[in-house]
């Protein structure tokens, strides 16, 4: 078994769409970044490639290469669970929280989940989404930004 841990933060503009692993939210602002911006998808992304000692979604998806500009953040990280089952790991269980004084989030959950396991060819109970508000502190609490931590387990094949 092999541990891996993942943080994303992007910063909330106008003129975007609100997209958290792989739901579109409703909601006055999106995240800025050079694809979708799912911090959701981002964190569990990395926490896959850091139990795999891959490297992270920067050194794979870099925001230099035009081909990932608006990347769906579900593709990528579909590629990611390819590039694991390549290297003979398999997902074991992803937890993840999403940090965001607003929009409230618990409604979308489920389909987060759905959403992230089926991108990573698993079942979605060995997916958890929740999310949580840093009472008006600091960057996700005044509204600034949104930011996702996820832990990932991985077994070899």
């Amino acid at each position: 078994m092999r541990i891996g841990h993942g943080y994303d933060v992007h910063r909330l503009t106008d003129g975007r769409r609100l997209i958290l692993g792989g739901v579109n939210i409703p909601f006055e602002k999106g995240l800025l970044g050079h694809s979708d911006a799912d911090v959701l998808a981002h964190a569990v992304m990395d926490a896959l490639l850091g139990a795999a000692s891959l490297g992270d979604i920067g050194k794979l998806f870099p925001d230099t290469d035009p081909a990932y500009e608006g990347a769906d953040s579900m593709l990528l990280l579909k590629r990611v669970a390819e590039l694991l089952e390549e290297r003979g790991y398999a997902v074991g269980n992803v937890d993840a929280t999403i940090v965001a004084q607003r929009p409230r989030l618990s409604g979308d959950i489920p389909a987060m989940r759905e959403n992230l396991a089926k991108a990573m060819g698993v079942e979605a109970d060995r997916v958890s989404v929740k999310a949580t508000t840093e009472e008006r502190l600091g960057f996700t609490g005044s509204g600034e930004g949104i930011a996702a931590h996820a832990v990932a387990l991985i077994t070899e094949q």
